[in-house]
């Protein structure tokens, strides 16, 4: 396996089987990211598509400054924010202005498929960080599920680390809740 310098240099050489390595190596961490952020797994694979060729278009321009794959996480975050962001402005304009709010701070009523969902607690915990304000997704997914520091999280969102570590414990208070509701009535 290349390092992160070599994959790179190989990439911009036009080797492609190289950048066919580097996909491999990243779609997890993008696919996951997208999933995530986008609840449309048809979206999230085209943004995720979108990932990959903004990662490519500007492998040039990176500097090694940063890890290759906090890099390429921030490119999926700005990707999928953006995606969002387009999203939101299509739905306003569809109904005229209407206030919908896609960052809902507050748990739906559970439908019928939602109640199932709570037989498996894995499961149910997906479910209730589908249901969390975007960003607090987002830091739990990069902190949690992909293992990024602090420091990374700021390097892949912009929020400074202060509002990364708030934003983290308010998610994990909501989930807390939610799951004692749950495990009482169970």
């Amino acid at each position: 396996m290349l390092n992160e310098r070599e994959l790179v240099t190989k990439i911009l050489q036009g080797d492609s089987r190289a950048f066919e390595a580097l996909v491999k190596q990243y779609e997890k961490l993008v696919f996951h990211m997208t999933c995530r952020l986008i609840k449309n797994d048809d979206d999230a694979n085209d943004v995720c598509q979108e990932v990959f060729i903004k990662v490519y278009q500007g492998l040039n321009k990176f500097d090694f400054k940063a890890k290759l794959s906090t890099w390429i996480a921030r490119i999926a975050y700005l990707t999928s924010i953006n995606h969002l962001r387009k999203y939101k402005q299509e739905l306003e304009n569809k109904y005229e202005g209407d206030a919908l709010e896609l960052d809902n701070y507050h748990f739906s009523e559970e439908t019928p498929e939602q109640l199932m969902i709570k037989k498996d607690v894995t499961g149910y915990v997906q479910h209730l960080m589908s249901q969390l304000p975007l960003q607090y997704r987002s830091v739990l997914t990069l902190f949690h599920l992909e293992e990024f520091s602090h420091g990374e999280i700021q390097e892949i969102t912009g929020m400074p680390e202060g509002t990364i570590k708030s934003y983290l414990f308010r998610a994990r208070q909501l989930l807390k809740n939610k799951l004692e509701i749950y495990l009482r009535n169970e």
